[in-house]
């Protein structure tokens, strides 16, 4: 780092006196614009299989908003049984399925089971910040574990 001297106007004596100037002040840190990852890309552990018998594995799921949650509410199969909430909000969610045209609670309801639990889960770690755990610390041995944050159901974290 270099320090420049300002040279003072010379004093009755006729002397200069050397003052140092303060060091620079540093260069503001570069704007780094962070955009928000708002698609995940999956895999199915089993696969949806078609009409044609194509089984579609990998998929795309984007983040939930308020009004994923909350349409299917008014959703007559929902309030008849709100199991079917997740059959629902999945259906919203996921952009993407294969080579599928178009995803929909009538392609998340014929699903296997496992391939359904899966994306419960994975929907779950999508909108909880990409985790459902956190980390505490045992009140009797102050040793660190980790516990489960997730709901027992879809929506209701």
């Amino acid at each position: 780092m270099r320090r420049s001297v300002l040279r003072a106007a010379a004093p009755a004596g006729g002397e200069q006196e050397n003052i140092p100037l303060p060091p620079a002040a540093p260069a503001p840190a570069p704007v780094v614009e962070q955009r928000l990852r708002t698609e995940f890309p999956f895999e199915l552990p089993r696969g949806y299989v078609d009409e044609a018998g194509t089984v579609h594995r990998d998929g795309v799921m984007r983040l939930a908003t308020a009004r994923d949650e909350l349409v299917p509410l008014r959703d007559i199969r929902v309030q008849e049984n709100p199991a079917y909430l997740s059959v629902v909000l999945l259906g919203r969610v996921i952009t993407r399925l294969g080579t599928l045209p178009l995803v929909h609670d009538g392609i998340v309801e014929n699903m296997f089971a496992s391939d359904l639990a899966f994306l419960q889960d994975f929907y779950r770690q999508v909108n909880a910040e990409g985790h459902t755990r956190a980390t505490v610390e045992c009140p009797h041995c102050a040793e660190p574990f980790e516990v489960e944050l997730g709901g027992s159901r879809l929506g209701e974290s």
